[in-house]
């Protein structure tokens, strides 16, 4: 007895560090991730990182062209790129990089201005959701990628605000499936995750102002309860907008932060409070929500940044312990935080190494930036100070480096077009 428990004692012993490592790891199953808030909840991911940056693990090929980012989900990377003749969603390995299948999920390569895919796959079960750039949304079979239903936004007479393509990662919630085709009669529909059918579609109201573009922006839903009501947030041509979950009615919208060429970054929901944000030298605002006694909602600007106080355009922003991290400025991408609360700047904007637009991702009390130019910055997440705690330049870079960063698993996830690069975090 004694020598089986001195045995067992020891296994323990030995076995605890790896057992602590992996309980810890997280897949990454959508666009930003759990809850859409870009926050990774791993922990003891930096201490590999060098003067050089963290070690490059591999680096995969054959992802096609575009600026989709990427979704980890037991063992397996999802995204989507362009083809010779169609758009496609790829499926490589988390072990090696090596691609373990390919589904085109276009009929023929959608042309529109910047080339390349946007969407993020979904996972959900044993299923793939997306949306193609030439508007189409698309279920996949995860294990081999077989097309399991498809439905073009053409149906919806779905439009964009302007030419750059569908933008969306579709939402997953429940039973359904939310996407924007951007129609009239439709501008945001639910529709059943297992067949496609459509359970209700949500139709702007006539009114508003008549300067803003109709049509899909190239944000992403997500979902709010304030107010106390369910309800799915999107930015489109015309505002952001709440929309009711149960039926499809639009409850409010908020015009003032929409501009007429593309309005992108996708809102930050906490509690009854609403973070909106768009470049083209429009601004930011924060909203609150609360309910107009009639099971309705009122929407109230609580606060409006102008743009040369707060505009993000692309890179996204995300909320760490009451504060926002972003890029500002229209094509500067300057680092900057921002109490949430109150619109106050903390620090910012930095003219940091790097140039152009800045995505990010918040993990284990550190922020990383990444730049246009493929500057990498790891960041402590506080308010007090942008401190830069390391810079590394990515082992490949070409062209705009658009895809959000994405951390998995104790990996570091950087797309850059045909390639994805994983470097090791721990």
């Amino acid at each position: 007895m004694k020598t089986l428990f001195t045995y067992s004692a020891i296994l323990i012993a030995v076995s605890a560090p790896f057992f602590l490592s992996h309980a810890c790891a997280e897949d990454w199953q959508q666009w930003r991730g759990a809850e859409r808030a870009n926050r990774s909840t791993e922990t003891g991911l930096f201490e590999t990182w060098g003067e050089d940056g963290p070690p490059l693990k591999w680096m995969a090929e054959g992802l096609g062209s575009g600026y989709a980012s990427v979704s980890v989900s037991d063992g397996v990377i999802y995204t989507t790129g362009n083809f010779e003749g169609n758009q496609s969603a790829i499926a490589i390995s988390e072990q090696d990089g090596k691609v373990i299948w390919t589904q085109a999920i276009t009929d023929l390569l959608p042309k529109h201005g910047y080339d390349g895919s946007r969407t993020t796959p979904t996972v959900d079960g044993d299923r793939l959701y997306m949306v193609s750039s030439d508007g189409r949304i698309v279920c996949l079979n995860r294990a081999d990628g077989s097309m399991v239903w498809s439905r073009d936004f053409k149906e919806w007479d779905g439009k964009m605000m302007s030419g750059w393509g569908f933008s969306e990662s579709p939402l997953v919630d429940g039973d359904r499936v939310i996407c924007t085709p951007g129609g009239e009669d439709a501008m945001v529909v639910a529709l059943n995750k297992s067949n496609g059918e459509q359970i209700w579609a949500c139709a702007i109201p006539a009114g508003g102002d008549d300067s803003l573009k109709k049509g899909a922006g190239y944000s992403s839903v997500v979902i709010s309860n304030g107010g106390g009501v369910k309800q799915y947030i999107q930015l489109v041509g015309q505002g952001l907008i709440g929309i009711r979950a149960s039926n499809g009615e639009m409850l409010w919208r908020y015009e003032r932060v929409a501009n007429t060429t593309a309005n992108i970054p996708t809102a930050i929901v906490d509690g009854d409070d609403v973070f909106t944000s768009t470049g083209y030298n429009t601004g930011s605002a924060l909203l609150t929500l609360s309910s107009d006694g009639n099971d309705g909602v009122t929407v109230k600007e609580v606060y409006w940044l102008g743009a040369r106080e707060l505009q993000n355009k692309h890179g996204g922003v995300t909320l760490v312990d009451g504060y926002l991290y972003c890029g500002h400025g229209n094509g500067n991408g300057m680092p900057v935080c921002v109490e949430m609360k109150t619109g106050e700047i903390a620090w910012g904007p930095e003219r940091a190494k790097g140039r152009g637009e800045t995505s990010l991702i918040y993990a284990d009390g550190h922020i990383v930036f990444r730049r246009e130019d493929g500057t990498v910055i790891l960041a402590t997440a506080t308010p007090d100070d942008f401190e830069i705690v390391r810079l590394f330049e990515p082992a490949f870079q070409e062209g705009k480096t658009w895809a959000h960063p994405v951390i998995a698993n104790g990996n570091l996830y950087l797309r850059e077009q045909d390639k994805l690069m994983c470097y090791r975090l721990k």
